[in-house]
C-alpha cells in the first residue's frame, strides 16, 4: 500500500525545490511540501537551493607577469524559482560544471588588470570586483554569489624576495631620514643655546659702567682688608727690607 502511495506522492525537503519532469521534460517546479505526481508519466529531481562553500585554488598571472596562486572561497546558492531553468541547463552538477570554472576564468580575468604590488595592496577592491563579475557571470544560469573571499595570494620566491628587499630599503631611508633629521634638530638646539649665551653676555657687558667696575674694586680690596692677619709679609734673602718711616720734620 505504501509502495503504492510513494508511485503518486513526492515530498519535496527543506532546503530544496522539486523539479517535476514529464516525459523527460521540465514541466515546473514544486516547493517544499507533498505533492502529487502521476506514476511512470512523471518524475521529480531535487535541486538543493541551500548556501553552498567552495574553497578553491586558481593560478593566475598578474599584469606584470607575476605568476600568482590565489585560494579562494566563495558561498553561493541556487535560486529557487530558477532552479528548473538551471536543471534544465546545466543539471544538478552545477557545483563542478560550472561554479568551479567561473571562479577560474573570473580570478584570471580580474588578476590580469593589476600588478602584483597592487594585488597586495589593494586586495580588498580586487576582491570586490572578482565578486561583481563573478556573480554577473552566473546569473544568467540563476546562481547567486551570496560571499567572495581571496583567502590567501602566493607569489613566486623571486618575487617575494624582491618585495622583501623593497620594504628593508624603506627601512633604510626612513632610518636615515630621521638620524638626518634628529641631527638637525640638534644642530639647531646647538645654534639656540650658542645665540641666548651670546646673547646674555652682550647685555652683561652692556650693563658694566665705570661705576660697577669701582664698586667690584671696592669690594675686592674690603675682602683682602678682612682677610689680613696684621703681619707684614716675611722677605727671605741676603737683602734688608726697606721700611719708610713717617717724616717728623726734625733734622
Amino acid at each position: 500500500m505504501l509502495l503504492v502511495l510513494s508511485m503518486f506522492f513526492v515530498v519535496v525537503p527543506a532546503g530544496h525545490v522539486g523539479v517535476l519532469l514529464h516525459f523527460g521534460a521540465v514541466r515546473s517546479s514544486l516547493s517544499e511540501g507533498l505533492h502529487l505526481k502521476l506514476p511512470l508519466v512523471q518524475k521529480v529531481v531535487l535541486m538543493d537551493v541551500r548556501i553552498q562553500k567552495s574553497e578553491t585554488e586558481a593560478s593566475a598571472a598578474s599584469k606584470d607577469l607575476q605568476t600568482v596562486k590565489a585560494k579562494i572561497a566563495v558561498n553561493y546558492h541556487a535560486a529557487p524559482e530558477q532552479a528548473a531553468r538551471l536543471y534544465a541547463q546545466v543539471g544538478t552538477g552545477y557545483a563542478q560544471t560550472l561554479v568551479a570554472p567561473a571562479v577560474q576564468e573570473c580570478v584570471k580575468a580580474v588578476t590580469a588588470q593589476h600588478t602584483a604590488e597592487e594585488l597586495i595592496t589593494r586586495r580588498q577592491e580586487v576582491s570586490s570586483k572578482i565578486h561583481n563579475v563573478l556573480a554577473d557571470k552566473l546569473a544568467p544560469y540563476g546562481i547567486v554569489v551570496d560571499a567572495f573571499n581571496i583567502v590567501d595570494f602566493d607569489f613566486s620566491q623571486k618575487f617575494n624576495e624582491a618585495v622583501e628587499e623593497k620594504l628593508a630599503a624603506e627601512q633604510r631611508a626612513l632610518k636615515a631620514k630621521y638620524d638626518l633629521e634628529r641631527t638637525k634638530t640638534e644642530a639647531e638646539q646647538k645654534l639656540t643655546q650658542a645665540r641666548a649665551e651670546a646673547e646674555a653676555l652682550k647685555i652683561q657687558r652692556e650693563q658694566v659702567t665705570p661705576e660697577l667696575l669701582r664698586l667690584r674694586e671696592i669690594e675686592v680690596q674690603k675682602m683682602a682688608v678682612e682677610k689680613w692677619d696684621g703681619h707684614l709679609p716675611s722677605v727671605t734673602g741676603g737683602g734688608v727690607p726697606f721700611v719708610q718711616l713717617p717724616f717728623t720734620g726734625q733734622k
